[in-house]
C-alpha cells in the first residue's frame, strides 16, 4: 500500500499492526491478535475520519494515487471480447490512449480512455497518461468507426491533461484535441463518459464531451491542475491548496455545477484500497447513463448533447 502524506498516521497504526502479525507468523507461541485487531479497529476508525470529509487538495492526491485502477483495469474487469485498435493511420501509435472494440453487459461498443501505466517501466511507456496528436486522432477514428456501425461510445478520462512537449505541439496537439471534442459533439450514436482519476486540462474534455459524465467519489476534473494555476497566479506553485480550492474541481462541485451528471461513491479510503467495490460502482454508472440515452435517434441526440454544453454552469453552487 502506498500511503499519502495525510495518511501517515494511518500508515503507523497499519504498519504496527502488520509488524505484530509477522512476529506471530514466526513465533506460533506468541498471541497478539486481540492486540492486532485492536489496532486495525484504530487504523478503521481513522480511515473513515480522514475520508469522511476530504478538502481539495486531498482529493487531488487521492484522484492521482498511483494504486487506483486505471482504464485497462477496468476495460479487463468490464468489457468482454475486448480487441484493441491502434494508430491514427497518420503517424503513429500513441501508447497513452487505449481504444478499441468490446461487448458491455452483453452489447458491442467502443471504449475509448487515457492508460497512466502501474509501474515505472508502464508508466514511461503509456507517457503518465498524457496524450500525444496521435492519440486523439486515434480516438476520432475510432469515434468515427462507432458512428459509422452504429455502436455507443464509452470513454474513461484519466490524465493530467495532454502531452506539452515540442513534437506534440508541431504535429498540432490543440488541433487534434479540437477535432476530437468536435467529433464527440457529432456523433450520432451515445457517449458516456467516466473520469476515473483526474481530469486535466482540453486534454480530458476532448473525451469527455458527452451525453452524460459521470465522476469517481474522489476524482477531480479541471481546466488547469492547481500547481500550474497557482504558478499562474501567485507565481508560486506551493499555492496549490488555495488553488484547488478556488477551482471547484472536485466531483461535489462540479455536480452542483451542473457539469458532471452522477457521482460514483467509492469505498471508504477510495478506490485504491477495494478496487472491486469501485469497479463495480464504475459498471452501474456505465449501464445506468446508457439506459438513459438509448433509444434516442441520432438527430435528438446530437441536439441534446449540443443544448448540455451550451446551459452548462447555469445551475448555482448554492442550488
Amino acid at each position: 500500500m502506498t500511503y499519502l502524506d495525510f495518511e501517515k498516521g494511518l500508515a503507523e497504526i497499519e504498519g504496527k499492526a502488520e509488524e505484530l502479525r509477522a512476529l506471530a507468523r514466526s513465533n506460533s507461541e506468541m498471541d497478539v491478535e486481540q492486540e492486532a485487531a485492536a489496532l486495525d479497529a484504530k487504523a478503521s476508525a481513522l480511515l473513515d475520519e480522514l475520508y469522511r470529509n476530504l478538502n481539495p487538495w486531498r482529493k487531488c492526491q487521492v484522484a492521482r494515487h498511483p494504486d487506483r485502477p486505471h482504464c485497462k483495469d477496468y476495460i479487463d474487469a468490464l468489457f468482454t471480447e475486448w480487441t484493441p485498435l491502434a494508430g491514427d493511420r497518420n503517424f503513429a501509435d500513441d501508447q497513452a490512449i487505449m481504444g478499441g472494440v468490446a461487448r458491455f453487459d452483453d452489447r458491442p461498443v467502443v471504449v475509448i480512455g487515457h492508460e497512466k501505466g502501474n509501474d515505472t517501466k508502464s508508466r514511461i511507456e503509456r507517457n503518465f497518461g498524457m496524450a500525444r496528436p496521435e492519440g486523439y486522432r486515434k480516438a476520432i477514428r475510432l469515434m468515427d468507426l462507432a458512428d459509422r456501425f452504429n455502436l455507443p461510445v464509452v470513454t474513461l478520462v484519466d490524465t493530467p491533461g495532454a502531452y506539452p512537449g515540442k513534437g506534440a505541439e508541431e504535429r498540432g496537439q490543440a488541433e487534434a484535441i479540437a477535432r476530437s471534442t468536435e467529433k464527440c459533439l457529432a456523433l450520432g450514436v451515445p457517449l458516456v463518459s467516466v473520469i476515473i482519476g483526474e481530469g486535466g486540462s482540453g486534454g480530458a474534455v476532448a473525451f469527455a464531451t458527452a451525453d452524460r459524465l459521470a465522476m469517481l467519489e474522489h476524482s477531480i476534473y479541471s481546466v488547469i491542475s492547481p500547481e500550474g494555476c497557482a504558478s499562474i497566479l501567485w507565481k508560486d506553485a506551493e499555492k496549490m491548496r488555495e488553488a484547488a480550492e478556488a477551482l471547484k474541481l472536485t466531483a461535489q462541485d462540479l455536480f452542483a455545477l451542473g457539469v458532471c451528471d452522477r457521482i460514483i461513491p467509492e469505498p471508504i479510503g477510495g478506490a485504491q484500497r477495494h478496487r472491486l467495490a469501485a469497479v463495480d460502482g464504475v459498471r452501474i454508472a456505465i449501464s445506468g447513463m446508457l439506459a438513459e440515452v438509448q433509444g434516442m435517434d441520432r438527430e435528438s441526440l446530437r441536439i441534446a448533447r449540443r443544448q448540455k454544453y451550451l446551459t452548462m454552469g447555469s445551475r448555482s453552487l448554492v442550488e
